[in-house]
């Protein structure tokens, strides 16, 4: 999509909206919540409605698949409909979403609910980087995307312990309902707070594989589905590697898991300075220190104290790396965020689900030490990628 009114880089700090970006993040923490909760009321969900718990956890691969597809195909769909519309649109998606979800008298329309929040999460990612780049000014985009990201990680940190606390208390409905309120409040503040994006169409608009014939974004998307790759073979086991290597017992691991989520928190805080001073030495740096991390958990991961500043700083740089990703995609398809942002969530997307399905055959086979010393390689092909990604937007530069 094309931008009307003014280009990006002569927007000035008057013209900024960041209340809108605050309610945006508030938005993505509502969403994350929304997407994960689950994940602790799996065996209550399952109990009520008659099935498997199995069958309860698809309630996130069905908004996962839905969140694909909306991802690729959103731009297109809406054409030239005000992006303020649009958001608020999927905003009011999300409140319904959670009155389904909350009330469905069956398996079949909670899993209709989970499919509306897929979409949500699908549409909103696909457009969170051109909706930032048109609230702020072109240098201070890096940072109203750690911002958006910061609600992301504060969710990854409460989302499964609260739903768990609030299922408790008020069972596994009152947990889904207490998303709609708040989700109500961004619908509010995101109407006061965002102004109009109206946009006109381009004969690219829509179309995300045609970025693909671009080498910098070929290599760039590369880049990024490796890296979530290597991202997620390791911690998607990092439960199993903890009880049975490290030997922690249940708080320890729940104080572990806090402290990836702490330090990611506070990482999407520091990597705004970083990224505006060298955003591909950044896109590099992360990978291979996670490598390193990776192989240091093969070596060290019986030592509780070695393991807990190894995954501290695993969180650290795991969760701000999307915010460099992010700025990457910004400053090299600005004309079509859109359509890149929507093609990077779906390669994410997919690129998690391989990443966890092939650690998992793995770690069956052959132990932890093969998932992940796959990690640990699949992590220096992603360092790799970047510094060819770099090497290309140089060359087009020049």
């Amino acid at each position: 999509m094309q931008f009307e009114n003014t280009s990006i880089a002569q927007r000035d700090e008057s013209s900024s909206s960041w209340g809108g970006v605050f309610a945006l993040s508030l938005c993505v923490f509502t969403l994350i919540a929304s997407e994960f909760m689950p994940v602790s009321l799996l065996t209550p969900i399952a109990n009520e409605l008659h099935i498997s718990e199995g069958q309860a956890g698809q309630a996130i691969s069905v908004s996962g698949g839905f969140a694909v597809l909306t991802s690729l195909f959103i731009s297109a769909i809406a054409g030239r409909l005000d992006r303020r519309s649009l958001l608020l649109a999927l905003t009011g998606l999300m409140i319904a979403s959670g009155v389904i979800v909350a009330t469905a008298p069956s398996y079949m329309v909670f899993m209709i609910g989970r499919a509306l929040i897929g979409i949500v999460i699908g549409g909103f990612w696909s457009l969170s980087a051109a909706t930032a780049m048109r609230l702020v000014p072109e240098q201070q985009v890096p940072r109203a995307l750690a911002i958006l990201n910061g609600g992301n990680a504060l969710a990854t940190v409460v989302a499964a312990p609260l739903g768990s606390f609030l299922g408790g208390i008020i069972g596994w409905r009152g947990a889904f309902f207490c998303i709609v309120p708040v989700a109500v409040v961004v619908f509010i503040w995101q109407f006061i707070s965002l102004p109009s994006m109206k946009t006109e169409e381009r004969a690219t608009s829509g179309h995300v594989f045609y970025l693909l014939c671009r080498p910098v974004v070929c290599l760039g998307m590369a880049a990024v589905s490796v890296f979530f790759m290597g991202q997620f073979a390791l911690f998607t086991y990092l439960r199993p590697f903890l009880e049975t290597v490290t030997q922690v017992d249940l708080s320890a691991l729940s104080l572990l898991l806090l402290l990836i989520g702490v330090t990611g928190f506070i990482g999407t805080l520091l990597i705004e300075r970083f990224v505006r001073n060298g955003l591909y030495r950044t896109l590099i740096v992360i990978p291979a220190v996670m490598a390193v991390i990776a192989a240091a958990l093969i070596g060290f991961g019986t030592s509780l104290l070695v393991t807990a500043g190894l995954l501290g700083l695993w969180g650290l740089l795991a969760t701000s790396a999307p915010v460099g990703w992010w700025t990457w995609l910004s400053r090299t398809m600005p004309r079509d965020a859109e359509a890149g942002g929507g093609l990077m969530v779906a390669v994410v997307q997919l690129a998690i689900t391989v990443g966890a399905t092939v650690g998992g055959v793995l770690f069956d086979a052959s132990g932890y030490q093969a998932t992940f010393g796959a990690a640990a390689v699949l992590l220096v092909i992603a360092a790799w990628l970047a510094a060819k990604t770099a090497q290309q937007s140089a060359l087009l530069a020049s």
